[in-house]
């Protein structure tokens, strides 16, 4: 948001950004210990895809929608207090929604446990 917001780009630019760059941090935070580990990309590929595609999607869907319905969020500025507090608002609204689902697949087995399995935890 902050860079599309500094930019000066439009909602859609923006919110287009700021999913791919979630998407490519999260993935990326996932895989470089995968890698560290030795996994072949094949492997931290599917790890990181499981691990936090549904994460991600959540996330972004409710952090992107919390900014869209807080009046003027999209168009505050750096300087301006409402676009950080909202940001801010937006990511912890964002974290509760994916919180349960996280923790479901935690206690099966799936999503990030598989992926600190390989961590050498």
């Amino acid at each position: 948001m902050a860079i599309g917001t500094a930019l000066g780009w439009g909602n859609f630019a923006t919110i287009v950004l700021a999913i791919a760059l979630a998407f490519l941090f999260g993935y990326s935070l996932t895989a470089w210990p995968l890698f560290r580990a030795g996994l072949a990309l094949g492997t931290v590929a599917g790890l990181a895809f499981a691990a936090d595609t549904f994460s991600i999607t959540v996330m972004e869907i409710t952090d992107n929608a919390v900014l869209l319905v807080i009046p003027g969020a999209m168009e505050a500025g750096l300087d301006d207090p409402l676009f950080w507090g909202s940001l801010a608002f937006s990511l912890a609204v964002a974290w509760v929604a994916a919180y349960p689902f996280n923790r479901w697949l935690i206690s099966k087995g799936r999503g990030h446990a598989v992926v600190h399995a390989h961590h050498g935890h």
